[in-house]
């Protein structure tokens, strides 16, 4: 599971997090999300997406969110080496293309949570903190390193980027 705290971007984080993290890669990455041809994503809180970046293309699907302080939910991913044709094969499933996310990420490792602070186009810049985890009990750790960047729990925002971006047409 992924387990996953975000926050709006404040000046000085960026500060903070090079005290205490260490700079990963810094990339661009390209989202394009799908809806499945008999249920709505929408209404299931559901997300199946491509994404492709200089790592290469991979299909994700993303279940319900497990709770509601955080973004956390069940994440398959699967790496393939075409977008073109993983493309295809979704729309030959019968999957309808919905919208894309483009953003720049740059990705900060603190022990083994990954910090990510993003750029979205169209709704502005993030940060996200993450962990793979057996049990949503870890957000507490996620929150630990929230406070040392001066984010207190209650500002965490559970929306996707597709939901924002969504949101705002």
């Amino acid at each position: 599971m992924e387990v996953e705290v975000k926050f709006r971007y404040r000046d000085g984080v960026e500060e903070k997090l090079r005290e205490i993290a260490e700079l990963i890669i810094e990339k661009f990455e390209h989202d394009f999300y799908f809806n499945h041809p008999c249920r709505d994503f929408k209404k299931t809180d559901e997300a199946v997406r491509i994404r492709r970046d200089v790592e290469g293309v991979t299909i994700t699907y993303k279940g319900p969110k497990v709770d509601s302080e955080t973004k956390s939910r069940e994440e398959v991913k699967v790496k393939v080496d075409s977008f073109e044709n993983a493309a295809e094969l979704l729309k030959k499933l019968g999957f309808k293309p919905v919208e894309e996310v483009k953003k720049t990420r740059k990705i900060y490792r603190v022990g083994d949570a990954i910090v990510c602070v993003d750029e979205v186009e169209g709704v502005g810049r993030f940060v996200e903190i993450e962990i793979e985890s057996e049990s949503i009990k870890d957000k507490e750790k996620l929150f630990e390193i929230a406070e040392l960047l001066g984010y207190s729990r209650d500002e965490s925002i559970t929306q996707s980027y597709l939901e924002m971006i969504l949101q705002e047409k």
